[in-house]
């Protein structure tokens, strides 16, 4: 019985983790990196053939967003997590798999010019339509029977529709541990969403440390500081830009009410990456947050504590603001969890009369993945949502439509909104402003002075939110030079993550007081620091481990140590070394899986044996040349 760690140890993204009992052999999420690796993370000790099961906390692509290159890589086990999740995920990895597309294809335009081999995608569409076809959608608290030695049972973690903590009984020679895995733990008092459930007993918890250095702010407004000439800006996002370009736009669906059409031309078919850019949005949206985290002491303004702090009010008092001026108020914000939650302080806003000079004020919504996910959100509602929230849908009410809200999912309908002259609200994505429509949208507003860019969430530094954030002067957007002349607001206060304070009161939650805590998904000095905060302050022995430790389960004891060595380079959001993915290694994968499936029907009848080893000869025959 034992468990490994792969990804996002002592790193904030890529969480996967792999467990052994007996002979099965399964996965707890299955997840990409994003940004700067620390170190070396090992590789999946298996061929993905031989993984039974996977099991996803939620569909956040650092935790899901390898589930197709496992299926392209022979996986054809069955993926357990719950309803909403498995929802998300049909919608985020087809997001993601056009990413892979949309790169590769810039990359072999670039390589044909120079005479270099070309690359295929990390994965495509049809390895994401395959791979959804293995999901098994689980209910909350109920417990499953997997196989003989394994059950498991996903309880609300609070971050994210559908997300999960997952309780995990395993049973080898008649001994028995409990693994906890906590997932991504949520904030208490979100829209929607659940409060994070606390579990009471565990052998072994792995839990995440995306906050552990810190509690979160409730500040008021931050408006950016002095502007100031940003050269890092003019060349922020240039390959995205062209491949953002390049990604055509294809779904098309009409808006509630009325719908935004025939735009001006000079959007042209860039407007749409909607594919493309967004998916920096779910990707990165929570690794973002983790930066976040861990730049704590160098962040883009300062804040004021305010304990009464409301953030409809708040954002009120920014519409007004803008509206008063006669300027539109663009908001750029990640697709699925961090849109819905605009739309749910908006309507807030529109049925407490918290803006009444401008009460019947539109707001557009730009984004085909973000009314996808919001889709989602309404159709799962009765599992997921809070009480509170349950209430207002008991009453009619939807707490994420408000008269006014319209939808742009085309590309026409896109361009459409840069053509009306009067005041309105946008919410696009890429939530930091790296690719895809909202680029757009700062193209048409931020010279404007009347205008409001509103932040509402982390930038990472280098990205062109940050580069706004911090003062810059002028930008460049697909290769035209802007001058920055609308107001850059801040609006902290919103986050999917648990702080230092809650991180700790749900490890204090367990009344039987687990054997170890294996504190991961979170920048090394943060989990360091919250290992140790756990041992000393809780009682509770913790360790931070590095990819490639693996625990013996029944003993307790780290029967192999991973490798300390540092990264050589960095890796790209698309996923790791992804531009070196050929057909060869395709076939390798291939030949692999073949010895998979053979070590798994050991024990098969003499007569069925030799067929299977004739066709394999065949085979041979046939591409021996």
């Amino acid at each position: 019985m034992l468990l490994e760690f792969l990804g996002a140890a002592r790193e904030v993204t890529g969480s996967c983790h792999y467990v052994v009992v007996d002979d099965v052999h399964l996965l707890v999420d299955c997840g990409m990196e994003q940004g700067p690796d620390l170190y070396e993370n090992q590789e999946l000790p298996v061929n993905a053939a031989e993984i039974d099961y996977v099991f996803v906390t939620h569909a956040h692509v650092d935790h899901s967003g390898m589930l197709p290159l496992l299926y392209k890589n022979g996986f054809r086990g069955w993926i357990y997590a719950t309803k909403a999740t498995m929802d998300l995920c049909s919608i985020m990895l087809r997001d993601s798999a056009h990413i892979q597309e949309s790169e590769a294809e810039w990359k072999n335009r670039k390589a044909r010019r120079a005479g270099q081999p070309e690359v295929t995608p990390m994965y495509d569409v049809s390895d994401v339509q395959g791979v959804m076809e293995q999901f098994v959608p689980c209910d909350y608290e109920e417990t499953v029977e997997v196989c003989n030695g394994l059950r498991v049972r996903f309880v609300d973690a609070g971050h994210l529709l559908g997300s999960a903590s997952i309780e995990m009984w395993l049973t080898e020679e008649g001994t028995e541990r409990k693994l906890v895995f906590s997932g991504d733990i949520g904030s208490e008092n979100r829209p929607m969403i659940k409060d994070p459930t606390y579990l009471k007993e565990a052998d072994y918890v792995i839990m995440e440390s995306t906050y552990g250095s810190r509690n979160h702010d409730r500040a008021s407004v931050q408006t950016s500081v002095k502007r100031e000439q940003a050269p890092s800006s003019s060349a922020v996002g240039s390959n995205v830009a062209e491949q953002s370009s390049n990604a055509a736009q294809s779904s098309s669906v009409a808006q509630g009410g009325s719908t935004v059409q025939n735009g001006g031309a000079e959007q042209s078919g860039s407007a749409v990456g909607s594919s493309c850019a967004e998916q920096s949005g779910s990707a990165v949206q929570s690794g973002g947050e983790a930066a976040e985290a861990a730049a704590y002491g160098k962040r883009q303004a300062a804040a004021s504590v305010e304990p009464g702090f409301d953030y409809a009010v708040e954002l009120a008092k920014v519409i007004n603001a803008t509206f008063s001026k006669g300027g539109n108020l663009v908001i750029p914000a990640f697709s699925v969890g961090r849109t819905q939650e605009l739309l749910y302080f908006i309507r807030r806003i529109k049925t407490e009369g918290l803006l009444p000079e401008y009460s019947g004020f539109e707001v557009y919504m730009d984004s085909p993945l973000a009314v996808e996910a919001t889709n989602i959100f309404s159709n799962n509602r009765m599992e997921c949502y809070n009480e509170k929230d349950l209430e207002l849908i008991n009453q009619g009410i939807n707490p994420i439509r408000f008269p006014g809200l319209k939808i742009a999912v085309t590309s026409d309908e896109s361009r459409k909104i840069n053509t009306m002259e009067h005041p309105k609200v946008i919410i696009s994505a890429s939530g930091m402003c790296e690719a895809g429509r909202i680029r757009h949208h700062l193209k048409h507003n931020l010279w404007r002075a009347d205008s409001t860019i509103l932040f509402v969430g982390y930038q990472v530094p280098g990205t062109l939110g940050s580069s706004l954030l911090n003062g810059a002067k002028t930008v460049k957007i697909f290769g035209e030079e802007i001058e920055v002349h609308a107001d850059i607001v801040r609006l902290p206060g919103l986050s999917a993550h648990a702080d230092r304070d809650h991180l700790t009161k749900w490890v204090e939650a367990f009344d039987k007081r687990p054997q170890k805590v294996f504190v991961v998904h979170g920048e090394e000095p943060v989990a360091v620091e919250f290992a140790e905060h756990v041992t000393q302050d809780v009682g509770i022995e913790a360790v931070a481990p590095y990819s490639g430790d693996i625990y013996d389960l029944i003993s307790g004891v780290c029967v192999q140590n991973g490798s300390h060595k540092k990264a050589q380079k960095k890796s790209k959001a698309t996923g790791k070394d992804s531009g070196r993915n050929t057909v060869y290694d395709r076939l390798l994968a291939a030949g692999e899986r073949l010895l998979a499936v053979i070590r798994k029907n050991k024990g098969l009848p003499n007569k069925d044996a030799a067929r299977f080893a004739d066709q394999i000869t065949a085979l041979c025959d046939k591409w021996d040349r």
